[in-house]
């Protein structure tokens, strides 16, 4: 289902994607409306699948996943029956958080969590028996400048 947004709409997922705990009240206030058409409009959105998923976001140095590690696959091999094998397997792997088929030299990039450079070793050591690769290669970051969940809305 396609829908125009609005400024209104558009004030509703901003402050959503700040908190979306915020109890209606508050955001219909927030938003200029009574609490009522808020609802109605989140549900609108949620139904819309604009809105697809209210998470919790975890701080993963505290729980002991500060490495994070971008890896870059390339693989000769561009059929289907091996990128449901290589999806499925990155899907079955909760390090992996990030998953991205991409255009240019690398064909895959993954963002990768684990705690330290033995973690990563064992991932990496899973993820090569899972499926054939031509070339795998890993970047480990150094310091994270931005991150954000947040759409541009």
């Amino acid at each position: 289902m396609d829908i125009v947004l609005d400024a209104i709409d558009r004030r509703i997922l901003r402050e959503l994607q700040k908190d979306s705990t915020i109890p209606i009240a508050e955001l219909a206030q927030l938003v200029g409306l009574s609490q009522t058409p808020c609802w109605k409009r989140i549900k609108r959105l949620t139904d819309a699948e604009i809105i697809t998923k209210r998470v919790a976001l975890l701080d993963r140095s505290k729980l002991d996943l500060g490495l994070a590690v971008f890896v870059s696959v390339r693989t000769n091999r561009h059929d289907q029956e091996w990128l449901d094998a290589f999806a499925g397997a990155a899907a079955s792997m909760p390090e992996v958080v990030e998953f991205y088929r991409l255009s240019g030299d690398t064909d895959y990039l993954m963002k990768v969590l684990v705690r330290d450079i033995a973690a990563y070793d064992a991932f990496y050591k899973r993820l090569i028996a899972a499926v054939p690769l031509s070339d795998v290669s890993s970047a480990f970051a150094m310091e994270q400048i931005k991150s954000t969940t947040a759409v541009p809305v």
